[in-house]
Parts: C-alpha cells; structure tokens; sequence
C-alpha cells in the first residue's frame, strides 16, 4: 500500500516520503496513529502542492540571508568597552552584546547562537566575527572594540 508520512517514523520513514508499506503495517499502525496516509490521487496532488510551496519558500528564505550576508560585508559594527588601567576588559565582548549592537546600529537581527567566536574578545582592536546565517549562507563581520567614553 502506497502511503505519505505525515511524521518522521523510525525505521520506516522521514515527514514527507511516499513509501510503498505493507498493507497491514498501514492499516493497523501507520493510519491509525495519524503517522500516514493513503497515497490517493487527491493526497499526492495536495502533497505536491505542499513540496511546492516549501521548496519556494526555502528558496526566498536563501536569498533573504545572501542579501543580509552581503549587507554584513559592508558593515562594521562598534562596540564600545571599558578596559583597566592595562587596556584589557574586565569581561570580553559576547555574542549576545554582538547581536544586539548588530541589530541596534543596522536593524539586522541575528540570533546571538548564530555568532562565532574564534577566541573571546578581551582587547581594543578590530575583529572579523563568523556568522552563521541559516540555509548553508554564512558572512563574515567587522567588529571594532573602542574605549567608552
């Protein structure tokens, strides 16, 4: 019996699929749970129309983070720090402080998990951060640390 997944099923199957499944393995575990469906001319129409619809939305989605991603190239972010008396910060500078001056000065919000650090940032200077936009798109940023005043 031709099914589509509705759920990822171990050992069976990912969200999506149409799989060729034993009769009674549908009918008595599959459908039953609402882990399935019949594969039926009207479910595979809907079930394109779905693939349709996701494949262009991912697309936009791509797009949106290479345009942000070449938006980031030409920025650089500045954060302000206080430092003791040797130039060296009494933290370092975060991720989190990163995308939040990112999306005060620019109006980009990148989630703070999306921000690579190499090393933690403890001293005056200018850094280049990695960060991580989403559908295999990633950017390289400016961040310059200067003294608060």
């Amino acid at each position: 019996m031709k099914v589509i997944l509705l759920q990822d099923v171990k050992g069976t199957g990912k969200k999506g699929q149409i799989l060729d499944v034993a009769d009674g393995h549908a009918r008595n575990f599959l459908i039953p749970r609402k882990l399935a469906t019949p594969a039926t001319a009207e479910a595979l129409n809907e079930h394109k129309k779905q693939e349709k619809s996701r494949e262009i939305r991912e697309q936009r989605l791509k797009e949106e983070a290479q345009a942000t991603a070449e938006k980031m190239k030409t920025i650089k972010v500045v954060i302000p720090m206080l430092a003791g008396s040797q130039g060296r910060f009494f933290g370092s500078v975060t991720n989190k402080e990163i995308a939040d001056a990112l999306n005060e000065q620019f109006g980009i919000a990148v989630e703070k998990n999306r921000i690579e650090l190499s090393d933690p940032i403890k001293n005056y200077g200018t850094y280049t951060v990695k960060c991580r936009l989403g559908h295999e798109v990633s950017a390289n940023l400016t961040v310059e640390v200067s003294p608060k005043e």
